[in-house]
């Protein structure tokens, strides 16, 4: 399975759905909270250039947002990217 790496925020629904559908593909994944840490937006929006999270990577594919996971998962390609090494 490729590195995941999802950023997110305090209280963002999106991002409790994301990783509840990560967690439902037992897919193993870091999560950076741009909360926390003082830079850390900037330094994902510079990174992903968008604002808003959660935004996540799939090994070196930034997928984007909660939309687009879920639309990769109901087209049946998101199985297919987490069984990539």
């Amino acid at each position: 399975m490729p590195a995941i790496l999802i950023y997110t925020a305090h209280r963002c629904g999106y991002c409790v759905m994301a990783k509840r559908l990560l967690d439902s593909k037992k897919a193993v994944y870091t999560e950076i909270n741009v909360d926390e840490q003082a830079g850390m937006r900037e330094e994902m929006m510079q990174k992903t250039r968008r604002r808003t999270v959660p935004q996540i990577y799939i090994g070196d594919l930034h997928v984007g947002g909660f939309d687009d996971l879920n639309a990769l998962n109901q087209a049946g390609k998101l199985d297919t990217l987490l069984a990539q090494n």
